[in-house]
């Protein structure tokens, strides 16, 4: 039997671009998505068009082309270049045009801003689409690595560690050279101590400029090669040079509905995204799913203000009382009675409080709290089992964020079956962005580029999504009727920014503040 033959490559074929389209091509609704919005009221840096010159390319064939790079695991703007010479889909998407690397890397780090608008309005057309049911978001966040190795990455005590070991290997090479000197050595053998001595000083230097940078910045660590990122703790023990990518997930369709980049862990990080989710989809109300790593009082007062309701994981309770206290009289088995600002003892006694606040800090955050004491302590049958404190008896601190706390403790405890559900809302997301599309690092620098790539990652997952729910014949023809809304895009995205530029000021007041 005869093999299957082969076209002849040279006959002659006459067709279209549109030959080798599908109706159903993923390639068509990104054509059609982009094609209707506007680039400028989305903010995009889009040029006048010069009478003189060379004709440059429009925006849309950049954004085009980035949303279908992404949508298949192509982000080097050099591969991209090579998808435009060779890949008859992009042919199609663009027409055949061919722009150079350095105009698509550029396009990508210039327009970060803008990139964020898109994320946001494609939310609003998911929206209008009810694909979104905005009762339910799970939120959570994930690092991407960094373009910042550790090696340039330097804490106070690293620091202290190398100009520790360079004034030991300091004072080594100039024993040898006394030693070389006395002796009449080699000329080589000292020109080769005299070096090292000199590369030393060299790293001495850049070490103790590093040291006073860090010290003016009040931040605990620096980067050399992206300022804005940090040493994060990834799992267990292992650290990673990276930002922390925050995402909001709706419950309905599993479509991420607010999404930012910041470069510390999760603590304080909630009410931020929380009241994106707000902004982004218009809620008046609506839940919260948190894991405890995100449970902070001041995070979840602030959240439950806006009339959102919060299910945060609570921290397990650590026995700190060497002696040994017994459950029974952990500080949970202790009752807050509001009515009269007192704690009722598991005993039958109550506690009480002077009214003053007094303040504690605690890594960024500082907090007031009060302290409720009984002098019956000092006669109680049980008072081994309940603390160890040889002067004076049991303490109980309240912090003024305790309301808050509580409200949320009896939430999820109320709605264990509804907690379930976050991590099948929410995990999967970032499984797939970086395991299955291999996007578990960043290509740009500085946390307000690095957060303009992330939205086009969030971006891209979205339409992904949305085109296996509906299916791109029915997403295209809706896409005809609708129309967009830039102005509550454009607004918050300013606003964003500017707390983006600010952070590090907010920070250090802050700090000053404690």
């Amino acid at each position: 039997m005869a093999y299957i033959v082969a076209e002849d490559r040279e006959q002659m074929r006459f067709g279209t671009l549109s030959d080798g389209i599908g109706v159903n091509h993923p390639v068509r609704f990104i054509d059609a998505f982009v094609d209707k919005i506007d680039l400028v009221q989305l903010g995009f840096n889009v040029k006048p068009i010069k009478e003189e010159g060379r004709p440059a390319f429009e925006p849309k064939v950049f954004l085009k082309l980035y949303l279908y790079g992404y949508l298949n695991g192509v982000r080097s703007s050099r591969k991209l270049e090579r998808e435009c010479r060779c890949n008859v889909e992009v042919h199609w998407l663009l027409g055949k045009l061919v722009p150079n690397y350095h105009s698509i890397a550029d396009f990508r780090k210039d327009q970060p801003s803008a990139l964020k608008s898109l994320f946001k309005l494609y939310v609003l057309f998911l929206k209008d689409l009810d694909l979104i049911g905005g009762e339910v978001v799970a939120i959570d966040g994930t690092k991407f690595r960094a373009s910042n190795s550790k090696k340039n990455n330097y804490s106070a005590k690293k620091l202290e560690r190398h100009l520790a070991y360079i004034e030991e290997k300091t004072s080594e090479y100039l024993n040898q050279l006394e030693e070389q000197d006395a002796k009449e050595g080699n000329k080589n053998e000292l020109s080769g101590i005299q070096e090292k001595l000199d590369r030393l000083k060299k790293h001495q230097l850049k070490y103790e400029a590093l040291q006073q940078e860090l010290e003016a910045s009040g931040e605990p660590q620096i980067s050399t090669t992206d300022p804005d990122a940090r040493a994060l703790l990834v799992q267990g023990q292992v650290v990673e040079i990276g930002y922390n990518q925050q995402a909001s997930v709706d419950e309905k369709h599993k479509l991420v509905v607010a999404t930012h980049t910041i470069n510390r862990n999760d603590r304080n990080a909630l009410s931020k995204i929380a009241l994106e989710t707000k902004r982004n989809l218009k809620l008046d109300k609506f839940t919260v799913l948190a894991d405890k790593g995100y449970h902070n009082g001041r995070e979840l007062q602030t959240i439950q203000k806006e009339n959102i309701e919060t299910i945060v994981a609570t921290p397990t309770l650590v026995n700190s009382n060497k002696h040994g206290t017994t459950a029974e009289y952990m500080v949970s088995q202790f009752i807050y009675q509001s009515e009269t600002d007192t704690y009722l003892c598991p005993a039958g006694e109550t506690l009480k409080t002077t009214g003053t606040w007094h303040k504690k800090t605690r890594e960024r955050d500082s907090y007031q709290f009060k302290k409720y004491r009984t002098s019956k302590c000092k006669d109680c049958a049980v008072r081994s089992l309940c603390t160890g404190r040889v002067n004076g008896g049991r303490e109980i601190d309240r912090s003024e964020y305790a309301e808050s706390v509580e409200k949320n403790a009896k939430l999820y405890q109320q709605n264990a079956q509804l907690y379930r559900k976050r991590q099948e809302v929410n995990e999967h997301i970032f499984g797939t962005i970086k395991r299955q599309w291999n996007m578990h690092y960043t290509n740009l620098r500085t946390i307000e580029k690095v957060d303009g790539e992330m939205s086009l990652v969030m971006t891209v997952y979205n339409m992904k999504r949305s085109m296996n729910i509906l299916g791109i014949a029915q997403l295209i023809a809706k896409l005809k009727d609708w129309s967009p809304d830039y102005k509550s895009v454009t607004l918050f995205t300013k606003n964003r920014l500017i707390y983006l530029r600010n952070e590090t000021i907010l920070l250090k007041a802050h700090q000053f503040a404690a």
